[in-house]
């Protein structure tokens, strides 16, 4: 799917049709939007118990922001999909269907889910059962997708030891047991990593930085590209000196401690986390792509409803009305919206005031402060005369 792709959904009265017909109203809505401007499908929206006109109201309310949160809430997973397949727009793409669907197919094919959303509920419950999905989806994504970070930054650890420089990486495979001292009661052996510059600076100065350095101790043990590494002798009493001391001069004291088979235990340690990372890796990816699939049913659902609830309340009861998805992009949506605002601005009434052509005049801010409370107005802020709402799926 192009990201230039723009969906509408449009609810209007079927006394739009001189016959009050549900097809001839959706011909009419398409023949409105014309094929210039985009292309129109049915979208079937059950009817749901209605309660109050009050209760409607604050439904409207409840579903705005949750409307607002599920969108997102499919941003954010698929800021997830991205950075796990590291930005590869291809493979996203691959991994970004609907019920096993490509996103277009499941929207111009859409069908309320009567099981696990049944239509003869409250819609007070429809509402908490979608908010409580959405929040687990959410969840369950964040804590899986975290767990693979974790990972990644304990084994990215583990490489960094393995192929650093002298001053950060692994003394393990690189230090002779035999340079340094063991069990002694007053003698203890120093590992420095010196930057390549400072060498000369070590070799003249290292044996007075501090008290009691056994003198001609250094032994040069190997270096890269970026410090050399050295064995140095001191007494214990004065180590810590020694180490202070080694770092005010930017050399870099290493912590070391041999142990029989350390360099195999490092190598296990890196397979056994690198193993993890790409079991973890396939489980973060299996739960990304199930998490947006899901994320964006629940969107569409939330939508639908919404679409039902300001339905009831703009153009009452009984209720005949048909609704359309109008499939668009970002630049042909603005002549598809001001198409429809031409063949349907009169179901505006005579509360808002009309130029000399007989449109709507949007500057009426006391009512459309009233208009906004009551949730009749896009979320643009923009009084629309009939029901609309606009939306994008990357």
């Amino acid at each position: 799917m192009s990201k230039l792709t723009k969906y509408l959904l449009v609810s209007l009265p079927t006394s739009i049709s001189p016959s009050n017909d549900h097809d001839e109203a959706l011909t009419a809505l398409r023949s409105a939007v014309s094929t210039d401007y985009g292309t129109v499908y049915p979208f079937a929206i059950p009817e749901f118990k209605i309660g109050s006109l009050d209760t409607l109201v604050q439904q409207a309310d409840e579903l705005a922001k949750l409307e607002s949160a599920c969108e997102g809430i499919v941003i954010h997973v698929g800021d997830s999909l991205r950075s796990l397949l590291e930005g590869d727009e291809e493979k996203i793409a691959q991994q970004k269907n609907v019920n096993d669907r490509p996103v277009d197919q499941y929207l111009r094919s859409f069908s309320w889910n009567k099981v696990k959303y049944r239509a003869d509920k409250p819609i007070a419950e429809i509402v908490d059962s979608l908010q409580k999905e959405i929040g687990s989806l959410d969840n369950d994504v964040k804590s899986k997708y975290n767990q693979y970070n974790q990972v990644k930054t304990n084994l990215t650890a583990l490489q960094r030891k393995q192929t650093g420089n002298l001053a950060t990486k692994s003394l393990t495979p690189i230090v002779d047991p035999s340079l340094l001292i063991h069990d002694s009661e007053y003698l203890e052996t120093h590992l420095i990593a010196v930057p390549s510059q400072g060498i000369r600076d070590f070799e003249k100065s290292y044996e007075t930085i501090s008290p009691f350095v056994v003198p001609r101790s250094s032994v040069r043990i190997t270096s890269d590209d970026e410090y050399t590494l050295f064995a140095v002798t001191t007494f214990k009493k004065h180590s810590q000196e020694f180490i202070h001391k080694s770092r005010e001069r930017r050399w870099t004291p290493r912590d070391f401690k041999y142990r029989e088979g350390g360099k195999e235990e490092e190598q296990k340690e890196v397979n056994r986390v690198s193993g993890d990372e790409r079991k973890v890796w396939g489980e973060a990816l299996r739960m990304a792509r199930t998490g947006w699939s899901e994320s964006v049913m629940v969107w569409i659902h939330v939508l639908a409803l919404r679409v039902f609830v300001e339905t009831v309340l703009r153009y009452g009861l009984p209720l005949d009305f048909v609704c359309g998805l109008v499939r668009t992009t970002g630049k042909l949506a603005k002549k598809a919206k001001s198409s429809l605002d031409s063949s349907y601005s009169y179901l505006g009434g005579n509360a808002f005031g009309r130029d000399k052509k007989g449109r709507i005049t949007k500057d009426d801010s006391g009512v459309s402060s009233d208009m906004q409370a009551a949730g009749h107005m896009g979320d643009s802020g923009d009084y629309t005369a009939y029901v609309f709402y606009d939306f994008e799926i990357e």
